[in-house]
């Protein structure tokens, strides 16, 4: 029998709490060595917060992006939940991970939207405040080639500050991951950032939308992950293929961050560290909206780091969930269950 048939025989008395009972020879026969070690990790699962937007997504398909000042006929609008934060925590929680999201609607039609959104995909919400202006929202077109052009205003994303510095503060114990974007205050981005690091805590930084902070923050950072534009900003190079993305990713470990990964979309990925390096070439599908993509990269990268697997691993985890994300319609209602991503593997 192989090595990893016998693990999956030894740890039958753990799927026992996850499964109606069956005999081991079946759960030898039924459960994939991953499959087995996801939930044997699960039992003993600490939490990953993330700070960040909450948006209600406005959302225009057309043939193709208009030029200034001129008027093209789309062919369909759709509103769904949103915003780079909370796009991530459902992406982390339908890979597998305990998500804990932190930030702010607003006291208007979309709030409890917004909200209910986020515990239908098994996100915890209780440290979500309600603020007395607009929700944030993204102004989103998609061409006929599945790119996207988008214009945001934050609303209550805004608001966010020294409650939701408490709230993870507060939690930082139970949790192995703390999730970043730019959508929320760099003050507290950077606040809780130093105080994660401190807890040995790791910090994965989505440094978009594209806007300036201290490179302190980059100090507290276990990882970071930014697309072209992101990285261009950056490292202050375009980023326009491979070459360039092994040369991005290095020259941000050179900045003393721990490990970075240029997300290149429907090109794949480059990672680096201080002891490996690697491109995950894409996964071949067949692109319908590239709307949060990156966000459904960023929350099965963080599940599979906090599950300790290598780097590259997480990276090749990442990426299929970040293909599977652009088969669909809608950002969060995109992300992909932790079963679509394994079977795409």
């Amino acid at each position: 029998m192989p090595l990893r048939q016998i693990i999956a025989c030894v740890l039958y008395r753990v799927m026992q709490a996850f499964d109606e009972p069956r005999s081991p020879m079946v759960v030898c026969k039924t459960y994939s060595y991953q499959n087995i070690k996801h939930r044997f990790n699960t039992m003993y699962q600490k939490q990953i917060i993330v700070l960040g937007g909450i948006n209600m997504d406005l959302v225009a398909l057309s043939p193709r992006f208009p030029a200034p000042g001129e008027t093209v006929v789309g062919s369909q609008f759709l509103t769904y939940p949103g915003g780079k934060g909370a796009n991530q925590a459902v992406a982390a929680a339908r890979a597998g991970g305990n998500t804990l999201m932190v930030g702010r609607v607003g006291n208007d039609e979309f709030g409890p939207k917004l909200l209910e959104a986020l515990n239908l995909s098994g996100v915890n919400t209780d440290n979500i405040e309600v603020s007395d202006v607009s929700s944030g929202i993204a102004l989103i077109l998609i061409d006929d080639s599945a790119q996207n052009q988008i214009i945001q205003v934050l609303g209550a994303n805004e608001t966010c500050g020294s409650s939701e510095e408490e709230k993870i503060s507060a939690v930082l114990d139970s949790s192995s991951t703390l999730m970043l974007q730019l959508e929320v205050s760099i003050n507290l981005s950077l606040d809780v950032a130093r105080k994660a690091h401190q807890n040995g805590v790791t910090v994965i930084l989505d440094p978009s939308p594209v806007r300036p902070f201290p490179n302190e923050l980059l100090s507290y950072c276990s990882v970071i992950t930014p697309n072209e534009t992101d990285a261009e900003a950056l490292i202050g190079f375009p980023v326009t293929n491979r070459e360039a993305a092994e040369k991005a990713a290095h020259a941000l470990v050179a900045k003393g961050i721990s490990n970075a990964i240029i997300k290149l979309g429907e090109h794949g990925a480059f990672y680096a560290n201080t002891n490996e390096s690697g491109y995950i070439p894409p996964f071949p599908v067949k692109a319908i909206d590239s709307v949060g993509a990156g966000d459904a990269f960023n929350g099965a990268l963080a599940v599979s780091l906090s599950e300790n697997n290598s780097l590259s691993e997480a990276t090749r985890f990442a990426s299929a969930a970040g293909a599977l994300a652009v088969t669909k319609i809608g950002a969060q209602d995109a992300m992909p269950t932790r079963s679509e991503i394994e079977n795409l593997l």
